[in-house]
């Protein structure tokens, strides 16, 4: 079921002020959501508006499905309005949106009962060893198509954890505050990662070439 926008949240024309304070730019995530949690409601549209590609981009990759992607990144800023109360002083705020996405997603896979695919082979530089990624190699469309095949393949858990860290920029630590489990406990898994994807790319190659 489609949802109203989310900017809907914003304050109507006759209530809101001319014009944003100027300091809005400067304002952190932390200092805007702690506004919301406080009752100025109209802040959301301010995260909303930092945050509603990334969290379009975190979605597409896991569901492979555009428009469903969008109706959940306005579920997940419907339940940041509805348990503004719950967030805390302590940690980055985008951890705690990322928490609600990734629990957004698993109720849309839960009702859904499909696999998600994603649509993009991303950019994974991280070396855990001394073998390069295999998209660094993926320099036609030919590449970036088996690319895609090979994510498709990868093991929701671990392509998770490769989204979270390359496509959505959070660090170990963040990552690991999100999955609940230790920062090496990450990078171990961020290591299984790549190299899954690895054997997977060059195993996909290796069928065409036969």
């Amino acid at each position: 079921m489609f949802l109203a926008p989310v900017t809907q949240f914003r304050v109507s024309s006759a209530e809101a002020p001319a014009s944003l304070p100027a300091t809005v730019d400067a304002d952190s995530d932390h200092e805007l959501m702690l506004a919301v949690r406080a009752g100025e409601i109209r802040r959301l549209g301010d995260l909303f508006e930092r945050y509603h590609k990334p969290l379009y981009g975190f979605f597409v990759r896991l569901t492979n499905q555009p428009s469903a992607s969008e109706d959940l990144v306005q579920i997940v800023f419907y339940r940041i309005l509805k348990y503004r109360h719950t967030y805390r002083d302590e940690g980055k705020f985008s951890a705690w949106i990322y928490h609600l996405a990734r629990k957004v997603s698993a109720d849309h896979f839960r009702k859904s009962a499909r696999t998600p695919t994603p649509t993009d082979p991303a950019d994974f530089n991280e070396q855990p060893d001394q073998e390069p990624a295999p998209d660094a190699q993926a320099g036609t469309a030919d590449d970036l198509e088996l690319m895609r095949r090979a994510l498709a393949r990868v093991t929701h858990d671990h392509r998770e954890v490769l989204v979270l860290a390359r496509l959505q920029h959070l660090n170990h630590q963040e990552i690991a505050r999100l999955l609940d489990c230790s920062v090496g406990a990450v990078k171990v898994r961020a290591h299984r990662a790549l190299k899954e994807l690895r054997e997977v790319y060059f195993k996909i190659r290796k069928e065409q070439a036969a």
